[in-house]
């Protein structure tokens, strides 16, 4: 029988390696994920599929975290923001975190091929090895286009999603796709605005290190402009109404507004909330989706 230490040790280790799959990140992937699936779908839903697409992609994009805890180790050691996660304030070693990873990976793979089709699982594997190697270990330490090029495992969900329900991958889906890709400059750099600094120390050369504050928020009003044109797109294909055509079009134009707001008046206030207001718009969006298709 465990003893009071033991079970608190056990219970520390869990709560560690939990974090290190960032469930908050995990949470918005099957957020999207799921939209997708419902969408592609229609009238053939079947809830077993659902379950095990949501369970193929939740595996992946833990593994694809729990990679990118490991590689940036040294990174988050230097960073007020991230120095206290498991590995860089040695909670954990690497060589069980990597294993831990790679036992995420296969398990996405797996469950996805078989459960699913191999379409969807190779998406999947894709999105993991991307982020984990194109973006983590190469494109975060080398160029301030990590965000935009690296988004793209980011906005990989919808296609693994549309994957798992057809089969194959549709012009709504690329939609989906394109979506999440302009959502996540705008949504990066309204946080990364308030930690330049530490960046820049941490020797990251991400575009408000490299560009400055000004081009970073101007950059990202026009990635908000394009966000909201790709988004009525799924209108224009027919894949939703008039209803969501509406509210995409406000929740847009509300979006393009703090943009906007936060390059031309900019401010710690104005950056917070754009980063806030992206995720929200992001979650009404997508349910604007559901609820209109």
């Amino acid at each position: 029988m465990m003893t009071i230490a033991q079970r608190a040790v056990l219970r520390r280790a869990l709560s560690d390696y939990l974090a290190l799959t960032k469930p908050r990140i995990t949470l918005l992937v099957l957020v999207t994920t799921a939209a997708a699936f419902w969408v592609a779908a229609r009238e053939s839903f079947s809830l077993g599929l659902f379950v095990i697409t949501m369970v193929g992609t939740g595996l992946a994009a833990s593994a694809a975290g729990v990679l990118n805890c490991l590689i940036d180790r040294d990174i988050d050691a230097l960073m007020a923001r991230t120095r206290s996660r498991p590995l860089p304030a040695g909670r954990v070693q690497p060589l069980p975190v990597a294993l831990f990873g790679i036992a995420l990976t296969i398990s996405s793979f797996v469950v996805l091929a078989w459960g699913a089709n191999l379409l969807a699982a190779g998406l999947a594997l894709f999105a993991i090895l991307f982020y984990a190697l194109v973006y983590t270990r190469w494109l975060k330490r080398t160029s301030p286009w990590c965000t935009e090029i690296g988004g793209i495992a980011g906005a990989m969900p919808p296609l693994i999603g549309w994957a798992a329900a057809t089969g194959q991958i549709a012009a709504p889906a690329l939609v989906l796709f394109g979506i999440l890709l302009l959502w996540q400059p705008p949504h990066f750099w309204a946080l990364a605005l308030g930690r330049t600094e530490e960046y820049r120390a941490a020797g990251l050369p991400i575009l408000p290190v490299v560009a400055g504050q000004d081009a970073t928020r101007r950059r990202s009003f026009f990635y908000a402009l394009a966000l909201v044109l790709v988004s009525l797109w799924l209108y224009i294909l027919g894949v939703v109404g008039v209803f969501y055509a509406v509210g995409a079009t406000l929740l847009g134009i509300g979006f393009i507004y703090l943009a906007w707001r936060d390059w031309r008046s900019p401010s710690p206030a104005t950056s917070k909330t754009l980063f806030l207001s992206s995720m929200l718009y992001l979650a009404l969006v997508f349910l604007l989706i559901v609820l209109d298709s």
